[in-house]
């Protein structure tokens, strides 16, 4: 394999809570890695090169392949290294179906917090990107009904929190005992996200003693051995690289997806951003994979979770 098949590259931006997420993944797995820096607001010229059209923080590649959203992120980071384990208990298919409610509710509810309690003082360019992709095309009344639900917003976090809280009363260090796993990235970038970004955050978080003991423990692990990367310098990178994936049949697929299918992949919510066109490699239960082209990179593989992502078939 060629050497720059195993190199990561993470396109992120520092004030990401998702792109925190994937760092602290990167942390457990006491990985080297490149860091390229990504605007915080469309266009992201560079970025969609290489994902066919995705705009969301963060994107892993590795080679010429590319890995969109955290799920495909910490799938692929076990598959290649898989000691230590995110899984360190029997439970990896209980703690999947648990990082549907991180990423999905919960997030959902800190990201209201976050702009509803903000309000006028948000710029208005951040609002309307960050308001359209989580709050719906009627963004700016999602806005305004965020602001004035921020107490019942506050109390259905508080909820949350205490049951983790009490999860971590008998003292472990993380959420699944002694050694950290993947949940504790996916709750960690949440409780990251609320103290820094929410000026009540470390007022509310301090209720929580054992959040707070816990959140320490994340913190230390930090992020690995990270290194600055140039946008340009990661197209080149899958340029000079193919992807690796082979392609497969999965018989039991709902929608019949085989390989050579030209289908476009997107969110499965209405946030306004641009379906990635592709051929698709292979299709499981929990990943699609593309083939697109780019004219100036040439073949790249593109990788979606299916879960929150929508498939629809060409022709």
């Amino acid at each position: 394999m060629n050497a720059l098949n195993s190199e990561i590259i993470l396109h992120n931006y520092p004030q990401s809570p998702v792109a925190e997420k994937a760092r602290v993944a990167l942390g457990i797995k006491g990985l080297s890695w490149w860091s390229v820096d990504i605007p915080r607001l469309a266009p992201k010229p560079m970025l969609t090169k290489l994902t066919g059209g995705y705009r969301r923080t963060p994107v892993m590649q590795i080679g010429a392949d590319i890995y969109c959203d955290s799920q495909c992120i910490i799938r692929e980071l076990e598959r290649r290294h898989p000691s230590p384990s995110f899984f360190p208990s029997s439970d990896g298919g209980l703690m999947w179906c648990l990082s549907r409610w991180t990423d999905g509710p919960m997030f959902d509810i800190a990201v209201k917090l976050v702009l509803g309690a903000a309000g006028d003082a948000l710029p208005k360019d951040f609002a309307e990107d960050r308001g359209r992709l989580y709050l719906g095309s009627d963004w700016s009344e999602g806005l305004k009904a965020a602001n004035a639900a921020l107490p019942h917003l506050a109390a259905q976090f508080r909820t949350a929190l205490s049951w983790a809280n009490d999860q971590l009363s008998d003292n472990r260090d993380f959420l699944l005992g002694q050694a950290p796993a993947a949940i504790d990235a996916q709750l960690y970038h949440i409780v990251w996200f609320i103290r820094g970004r929410w000026d009540r955050g470390p007022v509310f978080l301090s209720e929580f003693i054992q959040i707070e003991r816990w959140e320490q423990n994340v913190a230390e692990i930090g992020h690995g051995m990270m290194t600055e990367m140039s946008p340009e310098d990661a197209i080149l990178r899958a340029c000079d690289c193919e992807p690796i994936t082979a392609p497969a049949v999965d018989p039991f697929d709902p929608q019949g997806l085989i390989p050579g299918m030209q289908v476009t992949v997107s969110p499965d919510l209405d946030g306004g951003e641009q379906p990635v066109h592709g051929e698709v490699v292979f299709a499981t239960s929990d990943t699609i994979s593309l083939l697109r082209q780019d004219p100036d990179v040439g073949n790249i593989g593109v990788h979606f979770p299916r879960a929150g992502y929508r498939v629809d078939i060409l022709g």
